[in-house]
């Protein structure tokens, strides 16, 4: 059987195109199995998975607004062994060709390892997500990922916890997103996500108070996108790892977009939240597009940018 034009390796892992449900989109993956053809994308990056359960962030957590969303979830969680024990189990059993990266956060450098320790003997895991913009509680709250020490420390520790691949997903308020990136590549990362939510503030003009019942939140949505696609671009001139691009994406050219700026995959979150069934559709456009140009191989547009115009 040929090779699908939309066929990425990345990581050293096999995907049947590079569509994936980004971080907190699809739960566990059971939660939308009966709306989300997960098999047919390339696969799913988990709900956040910590040490310990969390409760999250009080309601509301989420709220619209022209052009985008912002929510404040707190990254609630069962904890890693509910995960273990009851969510891995499914995916293991329920999905066959899509593939699963786990995210996983922590409030201190350790938490990060121990997460990946505890999940790594599951047949469901291809590879783990770690998301280093959450707080350093022992550093004072500064994020994992600005901080170079606490940065390859969680790293290192989740290197040596797994054999399986690690992407490190960093955010846009980084001050320099590619040094970022290459200081997670030095101890040891195998690809870079980008980008995380931007900080926001939404107010309810009746009440005068946050949209949120946290305050501020994440924001996310068509806004996004460039800022995901500039960081890709910027990162993937930076280091030579597979970038999986996140933000913005609601149709088939803006994957390209990412690909072309030097991405090798993409993640879907706020669209699909919205249009549950659109992922699946993007692939089928994706692969019409591919064909309407002849382009044979998504490695043929990847990194292809042409900065200054003949």
């Amino acid at each position: 059987m040929p090779k699908s034009s939309l066929a990425v390796t990345a990581a050293g892992i096999d995907f049947q195109n590079p569509v994936l449900l980004a971080a907190g989109t699809a739960a566990y993956g059971r939660e939308v199995a009966r709306v989300v053809d997960l098999d047919a994308l390339g696969g799913l990056i988990t709900k956040a998975v910590s040490v310990e359960r969390r409760h999250g962030a009080r309601a509301p957590r989420v709220a619209e607004f022209d052009g985008g969303m912002i929510n404040a979830v707190g990254l609630a969680n069962p904890g890693v062994e509910e995960v273990r024990d009851e969510h891995l189990p499914w995916l293991a059993t329920n999905l066959k060709r899509a593939k699963v990266l786990v995210n996983v956060v922590g409030n201190q450098v350790e938490e990060f390892a121990t997460v990946v320790a505890a999940l790594d003997d599951s047949p469901a895991v291809a590879a783990y997500e770690l998301n280093v913009s959450c707080p350093n509680v022992k550093a004072g709250g500064m994020e994992f990922g600005a901080d170079p020490r606490s940065l390859t420390d969680v790293v290192s520790r989740s290197r040596h916890a797994t054999k399986k691949p690690i992407f490190v997903k960093l955010s846009p308020t980084l001050q320099d997103i590619a040094a970022s990136a290459r200081t997670a590549a030095d101890a040891g990362a195998d690809g870079i996500s980008v980008v995380n939510t931007l900080p926001g503030l939404v107010i309810d003009t009746d009440t005068r108070t946050p949209a949120l019942g946290f305050g501020t939140g994440g924001v996310s949505g068509a806004g996004l996108m460039p800022v995901g696609v500039l960081a890709t671009y910027k990162v993937a001139k930076a280091v030579k790892l597979p970038v999986i691009g996140v933000g913005g994406i609601a149709k088939a050219t803006d994957i390209i977009q990412y690909i072309i700026a030097g991405a090798s995959l993409v993640a879907i979150g706020t669209a699909v939240m919205q249009q549950p069934r659109l992922a699946a559709r993007l692939v089928t456009d994706l692969e019409k597009w591919c064909g309407e140009k002849g382009v044979r191989s998504l490695d043929d547009l990847r990194g292809s940018l042409v900065w200054e115009r003949t």
